[in-house]
């Protein structure tokens, strides 16, 4: 199989030509490159197919093999793989996603995608589409018992379900302990990302994100889009202009423009290096 490793601010995928290539098991495939001794190393794995209802469609699958719906990170990447390589010849794409057709534009250096910036449409409030098990209309800095101890949380779907809680001291945060009991919890029945977030000023704040079926990553782009809109609606940043999100691997800029009620994205894209690895083992 032919590849190529790609990251979004060191959000990590291998990404398929599916235009090339056919990937028979994928969730199988993913768990295999994904490790990072034995395979190629990654936080999972993206199919880039043909589609009849967008320039492309974009195939994710986290590196336990379960399949996403979104990936804001990588994404951006699939939008600078069909450019770079010829998918497309135009700077305005869309591709289809299981979380509906996205829309980016592309700004190109020396003939290469630098930064992308993505429309990643209306942020969900709603519980019962999140999905998050609540009464109420939204969740907003709601308490949530985990493990004996109670934090509040945000609740908001960007086409992945993620959980938000603001806390003073991130840095110090046994993630790896308190993740996955977020990640697992009832109250979410289809997993949750999680992110826990610092706020910095009113036009910054800084995250970790626990991702469901990956453990903790560099960077999440759906995860830094709820982040952001977590942070307006509980009063912590300015809702007019755009949010820095920093993450481990680096800063994503979000803006929620409120009237159109859509969240865009914008940060680079890198690709790596390009190989071929032998699948010829894997049923």
């Amino acid at each position: 199989m032919k590849f190529t490793k790609m990251h979004g601010i060191g959000n990590d995928y291998v990404y398929v030509n599916c235009f090339e290539e056919t990937v028979d098991n994928p969730a199988e495939v993913a768990r295999f490159v994904s490790d990072r001794h034995y395979g190629i190393g990654s936080d999972g794995l993206i199919l880039i197919k043909p589609s009849d209802i967008a320039d492309c469609e974009m195939d994710m699958y986290n590196l336990d093999g379960s399949q996403g719906a979104m990936c804001g990170n990588g994404i951006r990447c699939v939008a600078k793989y069909a450019y770079d390589y010829g998918i497309v010849n135009k700077t305005s794409i869309s591709v289809a996603t299981r979380s509906g057709i996205k829309y980016l534009d592309l700004s190109v250096r020396n003939g290469k995608v630098s930064t992308v910036k993505v429309n990643m449409g209306s942020p969900i409030l709603s519980p019962k589409e999140i999905p998050f098990v609540s009464e109420k209309e939204q969740v907003i800095n709601e308490p949530l018992e985990i493990d004996g101890e109670i934090f509040h949380i945000t609740a908001i779907s960007m086409g992945n379900p993620h959980g938000i809680v603001f806390m003073d001291d991130i840095d110090n945060l046994e993630i790896e302990k308190i993740g996955p009991k977020f990640e697992n919890h009832i109250a979410f029945p289809d997993r949750v990302n999680t992110e826990f977030v610092k706020v910095l000023d009113r036009h910054t704040v800084q995250m970790r994100v626990w991702e469901r079926g990956s453990g903790e990553t560099l960077a999440c782009g759906t995860g830094a889009c709820a982040v952001a809109v977590a942070s307006i609606l509980n009063g912590h940043v300015d809702g007019d202009s755009p949010v820095t999100v920093r993450l481990l691997g680096g800063n994503l800029e979000i803006f929620w423009n409120r009237q159109e009620n859509l969240v865009y994205m914008t940060g680079p894209a890198t690709t790596v290096f390009d190989g071929e690895i032998d699948l010829s083992f894997i049923r």
